[in-house]
């Protein structure tokens, strides 16, 4: 069950909506459950809400352009995807930004599968640091 609410907390972390996932990882990680599967849990949630986010940007793409764009998160990952393009998606997992850049993607049509890959690379990598350094803090 904890894996089970630990890859909800993540996907709705990872939607536009305001919540972290970072404390609970760590909660149940401190608590012994096994690195790898929270790093899956975790992970695969994330994921999946920044494919949400992708999806709802390449279906509802003008609706979103003028909800959103006087937004200071949105202006400031629309900079980000501008200057960096596609590789600013390794940053999909940052704060205030990263929810943006993975709509902004959907928005651009970017390859999915290219998206998903970068995406991956970047929330893998983040869950797997936080992870590492819990660790070792913890033993």
């Amino acid at each position: 069950m904890e894996y089970i609410t630990l890859f909800c907390s993540a996907l709705i972390a990872a939607t536009l909506l305001p919540m972290g996932s970072e404390a609970l990882l760590l909660l149940l990680h401190h608590q012994g459950l096994p690195a790898g599967w929270l790093l899956f849990s975790a992970s695969s949630g994330n994921i999946l809400g920044s494919c949400i986010n992708y999806g709802l940007g390449h279906w509802a793409r003008d609706y979103i352009e003028s909800k959103y764009q006087t937004k200071r998160s949105w202006r400031s990952a629309s900079n980000w995807f501008q200057k960096y393009g596609r590789w600013s998606l390794l940053f999909a997992w940052l704060p205030v930004v990263g929810d943006p850049l993975t709509l902004i993607a959907g928005i651009s049509r970017i390859n999915f599968w290219l998206f998903l890959l970068l995406v991956s690379i970047g929330k893998i990598s983040r869950y797997g640091v936080l992870l590492y350094f819990s660790t070792s803090t913890f033993q």
